[in-house]
């Protein structure tokens, strides 16, 4: 890699979009972003020497921006894979939020105990353990059990990222943490199979037998297979994505979580527009009850409380 420009991006990377267009839906007050990151700026904050991708630089700055131009009043930053277990930036970013935003880190095993109790005066309430091959390297699952005994007396959760496929090796695992455990963009289904399909029904049922296990229901930019997408005034976007998401947030009310994921790493068909992101929303909550849930109180009750 050239020392002259050592964070050059990934060749292809897609920028989030620029000059997003205002929502038509009106988020509740009170509203939270519960899946968004921060990536560097890497002059400030170097993405670790391990990743698997170089982003655009999306520093706080910009995603406080966006935070308001959308109608939200708080955020959950989202440990970026690029700066692996340097939670540097994540850190400053809630620092800089004035309480309005909380944190998911990604931690190694020998944190000490100093440091975990230092991320969560910060003001991180979880730490994500990412399952995707393509995106992180494989970790042993004893060393995620000890981290996540570790983090259980801080009340922290566990958000977890996977692939729909890979859910029957990994069922155990997630059943058996002692904390909450939130899985991101429900668990990736694969949305050309049916809803009430084996695939999709084994991720319910593993919701609806364990309590303590939520879902975001995020991210249809990067399930969908056959849009349309969030772009050039789309109001129906996704809507091969509509039917699960609306299943979870219908089926578990009290344990859905909903965000832009901006800036979107890693997406390779489009990058959408995230006021017409924010337009999904009532596609997939349909009443004003399940979109305050969804928006307001779940996220607040998990990250606030």
């Amino acid at each position: 890699m050239s020392t002259a420009e050592p964070f050059a991006k990934t060749p292809g990377w897609l920028d989030y979009y620029d000059g997003p267009s205002r929502p038509n839906f009106r988020l509740p007050p009170g509203a939270v972003d519960a899946h968004c990151h921060v990536f560097g700026p890497g002059a400030v904050f170097p993405y670790a020497p391990q990743r698997k991708y170089t982003p655009c630089d999306a520093p706080k700055e910009s995603l406080f921006a966006l935070r308001d131009h959308l109608g939200f009043a708080k955020n959950v930053i989202v440990q970026a894979t690029c700066h692996g277990t340097d939670n540097r930036a994540l850190v400053d970013a809630l620092k800089a939020s004035g309480g309005r935003a909380r944190g998911v880190a990604t931690v190694a095993q020998d944190i000490t105990d100093a440091e975990l109790q230092a991320l969560h005066d910060a003001g991180v309430r979880g730490t994500r353990f990412n399952f995707v091959k393509r995106l992180a390297d494989f970790t042993p699952r004893e060393v995620l059990a000890d981290i996540a005994a570790r983090i259980a007396p801080l009340g922290w959760h566990v958000v977890v990222y996977f692939e729909a496929q890979d859910l029957p090796e990994l069922y155990d695992f997630f059943t058996a943490l002692p904390t909450t455990v939130v899985v991101d963009h429900m668990g990736r289904p694969d949305v050309t199979q049916p809803v009430d399909g084996s695939e999709f029904q084994r991720f319910v049922a593993l919701l609806r037998e364990h309590p303590n296990i939520w879902t975001k229901v995020s991210c249809p930019e990067r399930l969908s297979q056959s849009g349309p997408y969030a772009l050039a005034g789309e109001q129906h976007a996704y809507q091969d994505v509509v039917p699960f998401a609306r299943h979870l947030v219908e089926t578990f009310p009290d344990r859905v979580l909903w965000g832009t994921d901006w800036p979107h790493p890693n997406l390779k068909s489009h990058m959408p527009d995230d006021g017409l992101l924010v337009d999904y929303i009532p596609q997939i909550a349909l009443t004003a009850d399940l979109q305050r849930k969804l928006l307001v109180d779940n996220p607040n009750r998990l990250y606030w409380s």
